[in-house]
């Protein structure tokens, strides 16, 4: 049962994080000595088109004294990865744009056919199965509590071998965890889903809206299940890793697959409902990659390679003629 005491100081605190989330990336950018913010914005506009984003290296050559991230460089890419999650659908391209429309339209459909009748059938599977509670409990606490222990390791074994690659892994890790909690959370507030366990009977498939309208408990309480928090904290941290050592086949395969198992997980516990976990799913990995891409334009300018360039030669035919043609990729 919660109280009026404990609605007001959740009320309260979630306006607090809200706010604090929304003035950061605007804190950040606004910066007037700090050009570094501006020049990775500026990098990012510019790479709207798929076929003109550079080339990602992640060779351990790559990642040296130069382009180490520096304690204010760690906050001036944590504020532009804000910033740049929030305005990124002001430069999305059409092909993004009908990425997330299928996405969207799959999630109604999946919304008013299977989210119930799902989440029906774990919970009488769970209920006949006791004893997978508390594993799927130890499964779920890795998309949170556990995920710092999985940070510190990787962090321990950069500076015990001297890995600038994993040392700089690990700090991107962390960034996209906390871009993706926030914008999880301003999500949460924002559509105020019930979670499939208020009432104890996966029944309750609605959104209730923002909680300053409705007079619900904020975020936390019972109206905080779309998206999933910990499958798009896992996804974060899961893309990083996958896309750093993309060049290394069994870490992609490990960070996803673990990722994946936290999201059932969140099914299993009745915690959120299928769609839920999708989206938290999709969120992680959109935000891990734009953290990913946003360190490599920041390593560009740190060690002086703001582009790298490629060119191809081809044959076009136009109006019956074949002409020589020249892409130049950068």
């Amino acid at each position: 049962m919660f109280t009026t005491k404990n609605t007001n100081m959740r009320f309260l605190l979630s306006g607090v994080v809200i706010i604090f989330v929304s003035l950061l990336p605007l804190s950040a950018y606004a910066q007037v000595k700090d050009t570094l913010v501006k020049k990775l914005d500026s990098m990012q506009n510019a790479e709207v088109k798929p076929e003109d984003k550079p080339i990602i290296d992640v060779n351990a050559d790559e990642y040296t004294s130069k382009t180490n991230i520096t304690f204010k460089g760690y906050f001036a890419l944590l504020g532009t990865d804000m910033y740049q999650e929030v305005k990124s659908p002001l430069h999305a391209t059409k092909k993004t744009w009908l990425i997330a429309g299928g996405f969207a339209a799959a999630e109604c459909i999946l919304y008013f056919t299977a989210d119930k009748p799902i989440q029906k059938s774990v919970t009488e599977f769970m209920g006949d199965n006791p004893g997978l509670h508390n594993i799927s409990q130890y499964v779920t606490d890795f998309g949170a509590t556990y995920e710092i222990y999985v940070l510190a390791g990787f962090a321990a074994y950069g500076l015990v071998f001297k890995n600038d690659k994993a040392k700089t892994t690990v700090l991107l890790a962390t960034q996209a965890y906390i871009t993706a909690g926030a914008v999880s959370e301003a999500v949460k507030y924002i559509t105020g889903r019930v979670r499939p366990f208020y009432g104890d009977n996966p029944t309750n498939n609605i959104f209730l809206g923002p909680n300053i309208f409705n007079g619900n408990n904020p975020v936390g309480g019972f109206n905080s299940s779309f998206p999933s928090g910990h499958t798009t904290a896992a996804f974060s941290a899961a893309t990083v890793y996958a896309y750093e050592y993309k060049d290394q086949i069994l870490i992609p395969v490990i960070a996803y697959s673990a990722a994946s198992l936290v999201g059932v997980s969140r099914i299993t516990q009745n915690a959120h409902w299928t769609t839920d976990v999708l989206a938290g799913a999709a969120l992680g990995y959109i935000t891990g990659k734009q953290v990913v891409n946003n360190y490599h334009r920041y390593a560009r300018l740190r060690s002086g390679k703001e582009f790298k360039m490629s060119y191809q030669f081809n044959m076009q035919y136009n109006n019956g003629v074949f002409m020589p043609g020249l892409v130049c990729k950068f």
